[in-house]
């Protein structure tokens, strides 16, 4: 954990609950840090940009919080430099609650999880929404192979970043996942089976 993310994390009530179970001592040490945003290194970049999915949080003006999750093709979520993220915003059930929050209180919360490897990181920034975006910020953001309405473009201004423990992460894996890994195994019984043919064939004659 960041100093950043405990110093917005860490609200009063938190920490008072903090000291009450006996973990305050421990945390007050990681909010002693400059009260900077947060930059991402080549490991958060790297873990942001083959992600294919995520979880976005945002607050509605009546209080409530609304999780959404947000998918599409591996890497469709960019970081364009140390501080910004950005995605396409593909049109969906166009109920419009996550765009409609993010005019009221730009602050979003993003979970984004790799349950083979048993990691999760989760972002706390602000967002904006760009309705109208250039072509060179669509381009830097979408696959020509990828068939999708793009409605716009939401950028995300990183302020603090947490990488999380695995506990209780179940491991799951997708289908390509599954079949990157049983590829060597795939084609080690391929040559087994021609091997066993091959010497059936010769036994036989």
């Amino acid at each position: 954990m960041t100093s950043r993310y405990a110093q917005l994390a860490f609200t009063p009530a938190v920490r008072g609950r903090q000291l009450a179970h006996g973990s305050r001592t421990a945390y007050a040490r990681i909010e002693r840090g400059p009260a900077n945003a947060d930059r991402l290194t080549p490991d958060e970049v790297d873990f942001i940009t083959t992600r294919d999915s995520f979880y976005l949080a945002s607050t509605g003006e009546s209080g409530w919080p609304y999780v959404q999750h947000r998918g599409g093709p591996p890497g469709f979520l960019h970081a364009l430099d140390e501080t910004t993220l950005a995605f396409a915003d593909f049109r969906g059930n166009r109920q419009y609650i996550t765009t409609g929050n993010i005019q009221g209180n730009d602050r979003v919360a993003l979970l984004l999880m790799d349950y083979a490897h048993q990691v999760r990181l989760k972002i706390l920034g602000t967002a904006t929404l760009d309705e109208d975006p250039g072509a060179d910020l669509l381009r830097s953001l979408t696959r020509a192979d990828y068939r999708a309405v793009v409605e716009r473009v939401v950028l995300i201004k990183l302020e603090a970043y947490d990488w999380n423990c695995p506990q209780h992460i179940t491991p799951r894996y997708t289908a390509r996942e599954i079949e990157d890994a049983y590829a060597g195994l795939h084609e080690r019984l391929e040559r087994l089976e021609k091997e066993n043919a091959a010497l059936r064939a010769a036994a036989s004659r």
